[in-house]
Formats: C-alpha cells, sequence, structure tokens
C-alpha cells in the first residue's frame, strides 16, 4: 500500500495540484490521515468486513479528493466502485487517478446521491460528508434491493448528531470505534435500509444505478 501512497500523492502533488484535492501534502502525514484512515475497517471492523463481502457495488458519496473510493478499490479489485461527486473539476480528476494507478474497477461521476436510484445490492460510504440524518433521506432504493451505508465518523459523533431523527425506513445495524494514531479516532457508524421504500421515487427524475456500471 506504500507504494500506491506514494505514486497517489506525487499525481496529486503534480499535475492536479491545482485542485487542491487535498490539505494533506507530506506523505507520512497523508499515508495516515488519507490512506490508513480510508482502509482501516478493512481490517479493524467486524461490521465493515461483513458488509462488503455481501455486495459487489461499492458507492462512495462525496469522495472529493478519491477518499476513500480509490484506497478501498486498491483492496476490492474484484468488486465495482462507482464515485459520486457533487463537483465535476473532482470527479474527473479522480477519474484520472484511478487511471494512473491502475484501478480499472473505479468509474466517478458528477452526480448527486439524490439524483440516484439503486436498484442493485449495494454499500454506501460517506466520508466527512454532512450528517447521518440528513443523508440517509436522500437515499432512493427500488424495493427489494439491499443497501447498506457506512458513515466514517469522528470519536464524538455522539456528541454532534441526532440519531433519533433517523428516517422510519432505515434502521441502525450498529457502531464501531477505531483507534488510529495521529488522529482523534474514528467511529463507524452502519445503517441498513428496510424492504420497503419511504415515499415514492415515481415522480422523480431519477436515473438507475445500473447505468453508471
Amino acid at each position: 500500500m506504500e507504494e500506491f501512497a506514494k505514486k497517489y500523492l506525487e499525481i496529486i502533488n503534480g499535475p492536479l495540484k491545482g485542485l487542491n484535492l487535498t490539505r494533506v501534502t507530506e506523505y507520512d502525514e497523508f499515508f495516515q490521515k488519507q490512506i490508513i484512515d480510508s482502509i482501516i475497517p478493512h481490517t479493524e471492523c467486524a461490521i465493515f468486513q461483513d458488509l462488503i463481502n455481501e455486495v459487489d457495488i461499492v458507492i462512495d458519496v462525496g469522495f472529493g479528493g478519491g477518499f476513500p473510493i480509490l484506497p478501498l478499490a486498491k483492496l476490492y479489485p474484484h468488486k465495482r466502485f462507482i464515485g459520486l461527486e457533487a463537483r465535476r473539476k473532482k470527479s474527473d480528476a479522480v477519474n484520472l487517478i484511478a487511471k494512473e494507478l491502475g484501478l480499472d474497477n473505479v468509474k466517478t461521476y458528477h452526480q448527486r446521491i439524490e439524483e440516484i436510484l439503486i436498484n442493485r445490492p449495494s454499500m454506501i460510504t460517506f466520508k466527512a460528508v454532512s450528517t447521518v440524518e440528513n443523508l440517509l433521506p436522500l437515499i432512493n432504493y427500488e424495493k427489494g434491493t439491499s443497501v447498506s451505508t457506512v458513515f466514517y465518523k469522528g470519536p464524538n459523533f455522539f456528541e454532534l448528531e441526532n440519531m433519533e431523527n433517523i428516517p422510519e425506513n432505515w434502521e441502525s445495524i450498529g457502531f464501531e470505534e477505531v483507534e488510529l494514531p495521529g488522529t482523534e479516532g474514528r467511529t463507524f457508524a452502519y445503517f441498513q435500509n428496510l424492504d420497503v421504500p419511504r415515499g415514492t421515487n415515481a415522480n422523480k427524475q431519477l436515473v438507475r444505478l445500473t447505468q453508471f456500471i
């Protein structure tokens, strides 16, 4: 993973430097706070491992400079990773980085999660993006389609976010806390959709997930 990280940082600090894809530009800090932080649930979190092993598709929302989508795609070459990013320049840049790193299992798009209808079993990752109660209602899925979510949160997650306002079509399936040297640590929050979608998607102009595969 170290060679992967070195090449990644070279690309970010090279032709893509002007895009400010990460505020961390020194290798040791980049490796710890971006790469290890992205992949730590792969080795330290049992719930994460169970969820990702159940699906073939991982959707990363608001990935910015490519985290956690690209490090995870490196670890799981046989899974399809789809990135959704509201900023076109960052979406295009991360597509380019993925190609430079030889990650042919990654595609990124200038799209928002609320514009997508998930019609294949999927796991969604959110890192440094809004709150759980704001994001879960944005997810649209077909009846009978299993969707799980993984939120990368800080150690004070329970103090900052209100778990009483979770949409009725989602249920919490656990939390895992992980120590990460050089940082304050991580809390991973997991949710699973229930079989019946909330409301109706009939009047929404949604793009089916399968169109991106």
